[in-house]
């Protein structure tokens, strides 16, 4: 498959897929661990983990040798034993976690180096698409946009008012396509502003998925951000010599810890300066054990066992009696068993157990804030 390009005749800009596969999916633990973080896990309904899902999907639009991954020093080599067709080179290691705007600023500046040209593309290792070929498509619009010098993102329509997302306001279509300007980006609103944006119909979800070409991007980063900008061109300059680690100790601790969506699309939409395409192709962020209840195939009551098609742990047994929408993540190889329940999740793993009801999985979170408090092994 050859990475995706412009037509014929015009100024080509190859198309870069990058991955930022970081953070620990703490309220998915104690599946998620800061050494095993849930974008390495299975939880597709397929032996593909997370990461390699979003690989495989993205190789209808980049191949191996323009797609790269951002990922923390711990998780480099499990990285690349789970992607093998992947460059070595093209695992982007972080030092320290610095925020997602320092790890996707890392990949734009170092492709700017090598193709001051480029398009390039960030998505996040542990979503979860149900529709590839429309997920393709949604990036191919999103690409054109690109082209024409907007900050691209795709939007979702949103469901309920989530507070964990940012929100696209849109204005009027820009030509004949499906691309929109984005007149509002709002990271994360307080639940009430939430229920405003959902019930106004005006709004998208922020899916963290952007294209732009990458001159774009980091004029935008030199103007919002220019401290962040200039670290991380100042790296990009040294990677390919042998000062690359003297650099990175001395600026990469430095850099500002900021989002991309509040470094940079915030104040990118307030100039103008993004647009939107929407995607309808079925797209989760599995950020919680409910979250993942609600995609996933379930019985017929309700419950979900996610099995782990990988193999890891050994094959658990799971027997469930008068047990309704209850979600069991057996991974110890022993047997889980419940009676009489209902909107439960049980985790169990070799050395951890966890039970909440569903409408508290949020709140899983706080127990490995606890556990980080007592300096706790288990995270």
């Amino acid at each position: 498959m050859c990475a995706y390009s412009e037509p014929t005749g015009m100024m080509v800009g190859v198309f870069y897929a990058v991955i930022p596969a970081g953070g620990s999916g703490t309220r998915l633990w104690p599946l998620s661990r800061a050494g095993h973080p849930k974008f390495l896990h299975a939880l597709t309904g397929t032996s593909a983990s997370l990461l390699q899902a979003t690989v495989d999907r993205l190789g209808a639009l980049s191949e191996p040798g323009t797609m790269y991954v951002v990922t923390g020093l711990a998780h480099a080599a499990a990285v690349a034993r789970q992607l093998p067709a992947l460059p070595d080179t093209n695992i982007l290691v972080e030092p320290s976690p610095r925020e997602s705007c320092a790890a996707i600023g890392l990949a734009a500046a170092l492709i700017s180096t090598r193709d001051p040209q480029a398009l390039m593309g960030s998505f996040a290792a542990d979503h979860l698409v149900r529709d590839n070929d429309a997920f393709v498509a949604a990036v191919g619009a999103a690409i054109d946009g690109a082209r024409a010098g907007l900050l691209m993102t795709i939007g979702i329509t949103p469901t309920h008012p989530e507070t964990g997302y940012g929100y696209l306001r849109c204005g009027e279509p820009l030509g004949d396509g499906p691309v929109s300007r984005v007149e509002e980006f709002t990271e994360k609103p307080p639940y009430e502003i939430a229920v405003s944006y959902v019930d106004s119909g005006r709004y998208y979800w922020n899916a963290s998925m952007f294209t732009w070409r990458v001159d774009v991007f980091l004029a935008e980063l030199a103007r919002q951000q220019p401290e962040l900008h200039d670290g991380l061109m100042r790296i990009a300059q040294a990677w390919d010599g042998g000062d690359r680690q003297s650099v990175l100790d001395e600026v990469w601790p430095t850099l500002p810890k900021i989002s991309v969506d509040y470094a940079v699309m915030e104040g990118a939409a307030a100039a103008g300066m993004v647009g939107t395409v929407p995607g309808d192709f079925g797209w989760t962020d599995v950020g919680d054990f409910h979250t993942l209840g609600d995609v996933m195939e379930r019985d017929e009551r309700g419950n979900v066992v996610v099995e782990a098609d990988d193999g890891a742990g050994g094959k658990s047994e799971v027997l469930l009696y008068d047990t309704e929408r209850t979600v069991v993540v057996p991974r110890s190889g022993r047997l889980v068993s419940a009676v009489g329940v209902h909107d439960l999740i049980i985790v169990d793993t070799p050395d951890a157990v966890m039970v909440c009801p569903r409408n508290r999985a949020q709140d899983v979170k706080k127990l490995v804030d606890g556990l980080k408090e007592r300096g706790d092994s288990y995270i």
